[in-house]
């Protein structure tokens, strides 16, 4: 092969295009379509429908009459959404590392922060909808089970207090994703859920009760508490200042040392 040959052969090579970026757009539906498409993640999703039409059946057959109102329906649909919604959003994440899907998302997706990014908005985005179709579904409930009982139908619920209750199941479910972004272990993020969002509470109210400096200072310390008030319906200005310093604390700065582990870590 002639000089020539060579020197035209390395402007082809060099010449070469590169790859354009994947779009954010697809990564969201890439990672939308991940929550759907195994049987384990069928089923979980589906799981907040049917629990959702399992507890408003309950609620029609075991409610007083006199009690039948939709805050008892969106509370009945309340707290399996809690369970559920966080799970959701921790296995997102951690399904890379213990379905070993890491290394061949991360080699297309060098970004990874990119990766997270879709995942988050998709966990967003199924929190918000998953909570409005529960919100129509506890309606409907409400509409059948006075029809059946003979009771006057109650709206109980204004948009506000359903726009706080969306509110804070969607910051349970980004401690679910907090906890798989650093933990990236499916199991050790769940258990970690449960005992942040149902072993501790006790402990720190059963504290605020013997100790009253705690009691002081706890609306500021304790995230829990602080998402407490959104299912109270009424936010002062004080309660979103504390909102916003426990999120911080519990939410947003663990968010960020598990992003940089991510960012770091060895994918295998």
């Amino acid at each position: 092969m002639t000089a020539i040959a060579v020197e035209h052969e390395t402007t082809a090579r060099t010449a070469r295009p590169a790859p354009a970026r994947i779009p954010t757009t697809r990564l969201i539906a890439v990672e939308l379509r991940k929550s759907f498409d195994t049987r384990s993640g069928f089923w979980l999703m589906a799981s907040i429908g049917i629990l959702a039409v399992v507890a408003t059946g309950a609620t029609i057959l075991f409610a007083p009459d006199s009690e039948l109102d939709y805050e008892a329906f969106a509370s009945a649909i309340g707290f399996p959404m809690a369970v559920i919604l966080p799970i959701i959003a921790a296995l997102s994440v951690t399904s890379e590392w213990s379905q070993r899907t890491g290394l061949t998302t991360f080699t297309l997706v060098p970004h990874r922060s990119r990766v997270i990014g879709a995942k988050l908005a998709v966990s967003i985005g199924i929190g918000v909808v998953s909570m409005l179709v529960a919100a129509a579904i506890g309606a409907l409930g409400n509409v059948l089970g006075t029809a059946i009982t003979g009771t006057d139908t109650v709206w109980n619920v204004s948009a506000a207090e359903l726009f706080y209750i969306v509110v804070a199941n969607v910051l349970g479910m980004l401690v679910g994703f907090m906890l798989g972004v650093l933990l990236r272990n499916s199991a050790a993020a769940i258990v970690g859920y449960f005992v942040y969002g149902f072993a501790l509470p006790p402990l720190t109210f059963l504290l605020a009760e013997n100790q009253q400096w705690f009691k002081d200072l706890q609306p500021w310390v304790d995230f829990n508490f602080a998402q407490g008030n959104l299912f109270n319906g009424v936010m002062t200005g004080d309660n979103w200042a504390q909102l916003a310093v426990t999120s911080l604390v519990w939410l947003v700065l663990p968010l960020a040392v598990g992003l940089r582990l991510v960012l770091r870590s060895e994918v295998k």
